[in-house]
């Protein structure tokens, strides 16, 4: 299968020209967008880095969850430390590799709820003061983050780590490598290490950026669709 990205023109400097180019043939603007659809439930299952999300994905969960049940820390930080770690060296391999598919993203975020659901109840079991910080980071993590993060769907790309070519402002706030570190392990660092102030201020930020950034997405997403014109 060709990489779907060869479907987009201009580079991540120059944002992608992503007009449809096929109208509708009904008089609604609006319709699935035909290049991409469920084409990726076809890509290749088998294959390395599928296999790593999914050990590092199961591992987290099992360990995580052990953890929660005796109460142990010290399971609840090898669980995160199997998440990112695993979350790292999946996508290192598939582009490494050369086994980047848009169905291989998809796992890797579900992958990356599941570890975030069963550690954020650890957290809150072992450091019940840590109650108002893991809500609305586990809100904005698995609502906000997750809409943000599908949203590659609706473009010819094979991730969210494409996704300067559509639009290079929402891929540095979301998914540039500073970004990731602070969605995922910055306000979990700065809560463990009794630094709470910051971690809520910490989220604040992220849930106003993710917000703009859904809302600029949206508008994009609906310009494709009309042709540029509501």
């Amino acid at each position: 299968m060709a990489p779907l990205t060869t479907e987009l023109t201009g580079t991540a400097e120059e944002p992608a020209d992503l007009r449809v180019s096929q109208r509708p043939e009904s008089n609604s603007p609006l319709r699935p967008l035909t290049p991409v659809r469920c084409a990726f439930l076809a890509d290749r299952v088998a294959t390395v880095p599928n296999l790593v999300t999914l050990v590092r994905t199961v591992a987290a969960v099992v360990v995580a969850g052990y953890g929660l049940r005796t109460g142990d820390p010290g399971l609840l930080g090898i669980a995160f430390a199997l998440y990112w770690t695993g979350d790292i060296l999946d996508g290192w391999l598939a582009r490494r590799l050369s086994q980047e598919t848009r169905l291989g993203a998809i796992f890797d975020i579900v992958g990356d709820r599941a570890c975030t659901s069963i550690l954020c109840m650890g957290l809150v079991s072992v450091y019940p003061d840590l109650l108002l910080v893991v809500i609305p980071f586990f809100l904005s993590f698995m609502v906000l983050d997750t809409i943000l993060s599908l949203a590659f769907l609706c473009w010819p790309l094979l991730s969210p780590n494409y996704f300067a070519l559509v639009d290079r402002a929402v891929y540095r706030l979301n998914w540039s490598p500073f970004a990731k570190s602070l969605n995922t392990a910055g306000v979990i660092v700065l809560a463990i290490t009794g630094v709470e102030w910051a971690a809520l201020g910490l989220i604040t930020l992220l849930v106003g950026i993710k917000i703009w950034s859904a809302v600029r997405v949206h508008r994009q997403l609906r310009a494709r669709l009309t042709g540029g014109q509501e």
